[in-house]
């Protein structure tokens, strides 16, 4: 006798509550209510801290990505450095940064026009114009290593006392010496044309550490431009198992005088020819691969606005010019060299 469940039978009903309940469950029916999600809204990152901050700063030279001259919002906080303008918006990350400087420097309150209105006061009239229109401005001094290690000095004008203030907030740290020193090239190969140039030194004159930054970039980018000039290696930036550079240039400053722009606007046309700004610099210029030194004197004397810049940029000017020389007679003894000897 074959059994049969119908329908009504409890057995059966049971059954197919406890299928309906499961089906039901995972929610593949679509006849309960989704389950309400809270989304949590995801966290900014919280913003740096300023620590510092000038509004009004002036690119002298040696930032990156930055061109001299250039104004905006100079920021110190836990990532770094950071200069932003309409152009730009650069950072130095904190842990780069090795050193930092603060000096003034005096400009002029309404440029040359200012300058040219002094000169036509007669009678000592300049002097109390000067007073007047000058002001002073601080030189912010930052020094830094790229990724490679070499060596970097940025300068910035802000206005008075703000540089000081900026020092204050800079974690005063040991500077590691990364600078690889070059022993002479016997075990690795030379890389012909090039140059290391090494940092100045300044022991034997008192000199503005934004006088020596302003110096060592401007000889870098002078260098550069040299004709037929191989690589330019600043200090710091070799490595082990690099070519060794065919030249190192080392530059030391043996003598300063700060001019004096005030003086020079007061006494009218003759101050044009009064108090400059002057520097003078013994260079050593050592070839790897003969061995030879040859030492050369260069001095620069400016009188400007941006004193500073421009004292610089003289010196790196002849400096740069005396190394495209010494190119040009290494070529000839080279080209004198492989010509056949006529008997």
């Amino acid at each position: 006798m074959n059994s049969h469940i119908s329908p009504s039978s409890p057995g059966l009903a049971a059954i197919l509550s406890r299928f309906l309940f499961a089906f039901l469950l995972t929610g593949t029916g679509g006849m309960l209510p989704a389950q309400r999600v809270e989304k949590i809204p995801a966290v900014a990152p919280a913003a740096a801290t300023v620590q510092w901050q000038s509004l009004s700063a002036q690119h002298a030279y040696g930032f990156p990505e930055v061109k001299p001259n250039k104004k905006g919002t100079l920021t110190l906080d836990e990532a770094g450095l950071t200069f932003t303008g309409k152009t730009f918006n650069t950072t130095l990350p904190r842990e780069s940064i090795t050193a930092v400087n603060a000096g003034n420097d005096r400009v002029e309150l309404w440029g040359t026009g200012g300058r040219l209105l002094r000169m036509a006061i007669p009678q000592g009239g300049g002097l109390a114009a000067a007073a007047v229109m000058h002001h002073r401005v601080d030189m912010l001094t930052v020094e830094f290593r790229d990724t490679h290690g070499g060596a970097h000095s940025a300068v910035f004008y802000l206005p008075a006392t703000e540089a000081d203030k900026a020092l204050t907030h800079f974690t005063v740290t040991p500077v590691t010496d990364t600078t690889t020193a070059v022993r002479g090239c016997d075990q690795n190969p030379v890389d012909p044309h090039s140059v290391l140039v090494k940092m100045p030194e300044w022991k034997s004159s008192e000199v503005p550490a934004a006088y020596r930054a302003l110096v060592y970039e401007h000889i870098i980018d002078r260098m550069k431009a040299v004709k037929d000039v191989g690589s330019v290696y600043r200090e710091g930036e070799l490595v082990h198992g690099m070519a060794c550079p065919h030249y190192t240039v080392a530059v030391a400053i043996e003598g300063y005088k700060k001019g004096n722009q005030v003086v020079r606007a007061a006494t009218g046309p003759l101050g044009m020819f009064m108090s400059p700004t002057q520097m003078r610099f013994a260079v050593s210029y050592s070839d790897a691969m003969s061995g030879s030194v040859k030492t050369e004197e260069v001095k620069a004397t400016v009188r400007s606005e941006s004193e500073s810049t421009t004292v610089a940029d003289m010196a790196a000017k002849k400096l740069a010019k005396q190394y495209d020389h010494l190119l040009k007679e290494q070529a000839k003894v080279a080209t004198a060299s492989a010509s056949p000897h006529v008997q």
